[in-house]
């Protein structure tokens, strides 16, 4: 990474810091470099958890974003310190992989974006909610129309 650009990035390299509240302000871009081709950048967060908003108990997931960046891409150790900051925050299994989506669009303005969370079953069940989102007035946003209308999750 350029000197110049490793200057902009505060998290990276340094003493790791955890959040214990909601924090999308933590997150942190570097600048694409191959934004003339497109291609997939998934990430993968086995360790997700958030508490229900009703009864304060701890929900656990798999978080999964997969994205088609424009300019700007995710830095990695601030995605990840962002998505511990949901640990103490009360909000529902379709909130969290919404409002995940929802903070990425507004921090890297991708072409595409999906989050699907793999919720850990409490109480006999399973919800595995996802989301996505492509560029208004794109082929992206046909792809997303595709994927969601396609989408099936594969039970294991």
């Amino acid at each position: 990474m350029e000197k110049m650009e490793q200057d902009k990035l505060n998290l990276l390299g340094k003493k790791t810091e955890y959040k214990t509240t909601y924090a999308p302000e933590i997150l942190e871009t570097f600048t694409n470099k191959h934004p003339d081709h497109d291609y997939w950048v998934t990430f993968n967060c086995p360790e997700f958890t958030a508490l229900c908003p009703i009864t304060g108990q701890p929900d656990f997931a798999t978080i999964r974003i997969d994205y088609i960046p424009d300019a700007k891409m995710v830095e990695s150790k601030s995605l990840k310190l962002y998505l511990f900051s949901f640990r103490n925050h009360g909000a529902f299994h379709e909130d969290c992989v919404n409002i995940i989506m929802k903070d990425l669009i507004h921090l890297m303005d991708p072409k595409y974006i999906e989050v699907t969370g793999i919720f850990s079953p409490r109480g006999g069940i399973s919800i595995y909610p996802y989301t996505n989102y492509g560029r208004k007035g794109t082929p992206y946003e046909k792809l997303a129309q595709e994927r969601l209308f396609n989408h099936s999750f594969p039970l294991k």
